[in-house]
């Protein structure tokens, strides 16, 4: 499985239009997105103190798009980068993503709050 933040009216517009693209595929020619480990990190990193956020979880192997796992600003971490749209029957699971009091986030798919599919 592979994450991806995205804001609640993304998603929205995301599950009308059945696929997902956005900015940074036209701008880089692919969807950003982490493993689990990677998502806290990256959320603190660009998204600290939103309110307005979700996490999607999505099957690989269900992606229409080619992903390839590379380190293109020197991390010394491989990211998972979707280089097409994101079709959304790819997409398993929702959870909901709040920042704590400080306003960073916390990401474990296991203790994280389900969002059903049809919200």
């Amino acid at each position: 499985m592979i994450y991806h933040i995205i804001s609640v009216n993304e998603w929205e517009k995301a599950k009308q239009e059945g696929a997902y693209a956005p900015n940074s595929l036209s701008n880089e020619g692919f969807i950003h997105c982490s493993t689990e480990k990677q998502v806290t990190g990256v959320a603190n990193s660009l998204y600290k103190g939103r309110t307005d956020l979700i996490v999607l979880e999505i099957a690989e192997d269900q992606v229409d798009a080619n992903i390839v796992y590379e380190d293109l600003y020197s991390l010394n971490q491989l990211f998972p980068h979707i280089y097409g749209v994101l079709n959304v029957n790819a997409v398993t699971k929702l959870y909901q993503f709040q920042p704590d009091l400080k306003g960073e986030f916390i990401f474990e798919a296991d203790k994280a709050n389900e969002i059903t599919m049809n919200d």
